[in-house]
């Protein structure tokens, strides 16, 4: 899972920083070291000339050196020439210290990294405008930092991580929020287009409510796509949970409200209702959706897209929140993703949180999403 994209960001990363330590200049150019010259005799008789004035003055000046000291500074070709290079040696050691110890990624090379990771990004699966954020905050984060040699990877590393935290936003339990609905039942309506796995991702939900001892009812509120009541009919046998449908071509929006009504008659917990797998660009599919929603007053309204189509999932759950408003997502086929980008980008572009993953054809192959291990699935 997501094996392209961590690969190909493992091994940007460690070109970055072997590029950068590589090709780090010192911050100060090495002076050229300098040849101190020999003072000329005739100037040398004149330090000897002012040492026997000072001799002969001596006991009206107020000065802490000694003859000694005198004579022996005097016997120095130049004083000030000398004390100036020991300064300038000792600044060549301190800047030498630095720039063998640390590096300075500079606006020109991290613009230079910055556009092989857009490539990168945009390659697997990651919306534009999510690319431009993360290198963005990369650039704010890494240009200009003084970071020590040994640990530029590791603070590459750590910035896109913290950044991807970021992007992702921070799911909710849905468990949680079924029990805290006083009023039952708890009503989630399922959207999304033809094949993207939301007929067995509403089982596998169901399933999963099953094993924690949470009644579900299933609304086959797709009667538009043939043989779509004949599946979920299917899936609620299996499971031995109930299904409510009518006949093909009758109104969605009476279907899940005989659910719902269905719930509350048996102290049913909650409601999962179907719908016909509307392309996102269909307006009047889209419109009867909202007919669905308005009807049937859902507490969770979730998108079900597939993880391997990209960018097209990321428009997808665009078109639909912008039609009804979407409150989570469920990415399908999670499990032959190698690219993981489409992760990065549909919550990002809605601001609505991934919930969970589908990671395979079975029942119990439902993930609840994590973050922080998403993050490591990327090898950050």
């Amino acid at each position: 899972m997501f094996s392209k994209l961590k690969n190909k960001l493992k091994s940007w990363v460690g070109k970055v920083s072997k590029e950068t330590e590589e090709t780090e200049q010192p911050l100060v150019e090495q002076p050229k070291e300098k040849k101190i010259k020999e003072k000329p005799q005739k100037e040398h008789k004149k330090h000897k000339q002012k040492i026997k004035e000072i001799k002969e003055e001596l006991p009206e000046l107020e000065k802490t050196e000694t003859i000694s000291e005198i004579l022996e500074e005097s016997s120095k070709p130049d004083l000030e020439e000398i004390e100036q290079e020991i300064k300038e040696k000792k600044k060549q050691s301190f800047f030498k210290r630095i720039t063998s110890n640390n590096i300075t990624i500079s606006e020109k090379n991290f613009e230079e990294y910055a556009e092989e990771l857009e490539l990168l990004l945009l390659e697997n699966n990651v919306a534009l405008e999510v690319v431009d954020k993360i290198l963005k905050y990369l650039k704010t984060d890494l240009v200009g930092q003084s970071i020590p040699k040994k640990n530029l990877e590791e603070k590459i590393n750590q910035s896109l991580k913290e950044i991807i935290q970021e992007i992702l936003v921070e799911p909710f339990k849905l468990l949680d929020k079924i029990k805290q609905k006083q009023t039952k039942p708890f009503i989630i309506l399922f959207c999304g287009i033809n094949g993207a796995g939301k007929t067995t991702g509403i089982a596998k939900v169901a399933y999963m409510l099953k094993n924690k001892k949470i009644s579900s009812v299933i609304a086959a509120a797709d009667t538009f796509r043939a043989a779509s009541i004949e599946q979920i009919k299917k899936h609620g046998e299996k499971l031995n949970i109930k299904v409510i449908a009518h006949e093909y071509g009758s109104d969605p929006a009476a279907v899940g409200f005989d659910a719902i009504k269905y719930a509350q008659k048996n102290k049913i917990e909650v409601v999962l209702i179907d719908t016909a797998g509307r392309m996102h660009t269909a307006t009047n599919l889209i419109r009867e959706m909202t007919k669905i929603k308005k009807v049937c007053n859902p507490d969770l309204t979730i998108f079900v897209g597939e993880s391997i189509t990209g960018n097209d999932a990321t428009e997808q759950v665009k078109a639909f929140n912008d039609a009804v408003g979407i409150d989570a997502i469920i990415l399908s086929k999670a499990d032959t993703d190698e690219k993981g980008g489409t992760a990065l980008s549909v919550g990002h572009t809605t601001n609505k949180p991934i919930i969970y993953l589908g990671i395979g054809q079975e029942y119990k192959d439902l993930e609840e999403f994590d973050k922080k291990k998403f993050i490591e699935k990327l090898g950050l």
